[in-house]
């Protein structure tokens, strides 16, 4: 059998099973992935030796330090992704769910009730987690899906995707809800591409280059899940503490992650560098600040480069750092900001930083340099933070709380395939109740059209 004929017989294969899936009570896909989470914890031994595996031939291969991060599987991450199949088996069944519904005048009972989309296909790097938040989400909401690891991840994903075909097949459901692509290469996706027929939509997750590429070579739907180019605002009445501990974390925490925050914004009126009697910064407890030669800006350049985070800052920073070095002998750097230092994600322990005029400069800056995935406001103005919610053009909008914060399982979604920066069909977190449709449905008693 040629690869292209193989393709093609896991897309059929998917759409039956996808079939099958719609006949199932949301109580079985309960028990399957409950089911899934115990064959997990029966492979561990062999999953942590194909992974092991993995790191070892991708290290040797010159994979770089954050995707060899991605790909490894410690104690921390295995029982996350257990953490995951129970937290999304415990979520309300998302299928079925009359979304909205009405009786006409005629006596007709007209409904619109949340279904399946059918087949969903992920095409994915690295991470070997996705695999198993792909299968419990699409599982959860009744899809069949196919997946399609990236090479260096293959042993790892075959250990994983064969435990869960084992758990449909003891919980009595259809093994090819759940299918993994073991082929390398660009022609196995080449291939899937052309599965309009089988395929309902594919979800890439992986560089810019790569989405675009499946996002131009299909006709099936593509969600997709660009950079996550997450920008922080800190207002004019930011609290000392939150500006400093929220932009920390939301950088630091995890660097090489979409939702870590590249680019700081911080408002003109915070470079003031002394804070006397009658200054407005205040903690957020609404205590003064008390240090007579540190600014919101200085503390947090200060604590970003106690982390070893390069700032690449604008002209206005670059001045005003210069000058707190100059009168105190301090020794902030400051790299100088390029144009494309706005634009790039960098995924790694770098900054960059603008001083700007005000919400309306800095929305501006968001919605011109952003990817639409998450951006955020330090602000105990709660009329000034409404106007940066209603202002700013993304998937996920954070008051006075870390970018990391935005996805599936902060959100109380359980887990998600991604983080789409599209607005159609999905947006932010793609969970269960993302992976849905609708369809109409009608009661009469013999009515007719007059």
């Amino acid at each position: 059998m040629g690869l292209a004929e193989e393709i093609r017989d896991i897309g059929k294969q998917a759409k039956q099973a996808a079939l099958q899936l719609s006949g199932v009570s949301g109580a079985q896909r309960q028990k399957a992935l409950l089911k899934m989470k115990d064959k997990l914890a029966e492979v561990k031994d062999d999953l942590m030796t194909a992974n092991a595996s993995d790191v070892a031939q991708a290290r040797d291969a010159g994979l770089d330090a954050p995707m060899l991060k991605r790909l490894t599987i410690t104690d921390k991450v295995f029982n996350y992704m257990l953490s995951r199949l129970e937290k999304v088996a415990a979520l309300d069944d998302p299928v079925g769910k009359i979304l909205e519904g009405h009786t006409q005048p005629t006596g007709l009972v007209v409904q619109k009730v949340s279904v399946p989309i059918g087949v969903v296909s992920l095409i994915y790097e690295s991470r070997p987690n996705v695999t198993t938040d792909a299968a419990c989400v699409c599982l959860k909401s009744g899809n069949a899906v196919i997946l399609r690891g990236g090479s260096e991840s293959l042993a790892t994903n075959m250990v994983l995707a064969k435990a869960m075909r084992d758990a449909l097949r003891e919980s009595g459901l259809p093994i090819d809800a759940v299918q993994l692509i073991e082929h390398k290469g660009h022609e196995s996706v080449n291939e899937l591409l052309k599965l309009e027929e089988y395929v309902d939509v594919i979800i890439p997750r992986g560089g810019k280059s790569l989405i675009k590429r499946i996002a131009q070579g299909t006709n099936i739907p593509v969600i997709k899940h660009y950079e996550g180019l997450c920008h922080l605002y800190l207002a004019n009445e930011a609290p000392v503490d939150w500006a400093r501990d929220v932009a920390i974390n939301s950088k630091c925490q995890s660097i090489e992650v979409c939702n870590a925050l590249e680019t700081l914004l911080v408002d003109s009126s915070l470079l003031e560098s002394s804070f006397g009697p009658n200054s407005r910064k205040r903690t957020s407890n609404g205590a003064p600040v008390t240090s007579d030669d540190q600014s919101i800006v200085l503390q947090v350049c200060k604590a970003f480069a106690e982390k070893g985070v390069e700032i690449r800052g604008c002209p206005r920073l670059q001045e005003f750092i210069q000058k707190h070095n100059d009168n105190h002998q301090g020794s902030i750097q400051i790299v100088p900001a390029a144009e494309e230092d706005w634009t790039t994600e960098y995924l790694a322990p770098i900054l960059s930083v603008k001083v700007v005029d005000g919400l309306e400069e800095a929305v501006r800056h968001i919605n011109q340099y952003g990817s639409g995935h998450t951006d955020g406001i330090i602000t105990q103005n709660l009329d000034q933070a409404n106007r940066f919610v209603n202002a700013v053009d993304s998937a996920s909008v954070l008051v006075n709380a870390s970018t990391r914060l935005s996805g599936g399982g902060d959100y109380g979604m359980g887990a998600v395939v991604g983080i789409s920066t599209d607005k159609l069909h999905a947006r932010g977190p793609v969970g269960p109740a993302e992976l849905t449709t609708y369809k109409w449905v009608a009661y009469g008693k013999g009515h007719l059209r007059g």
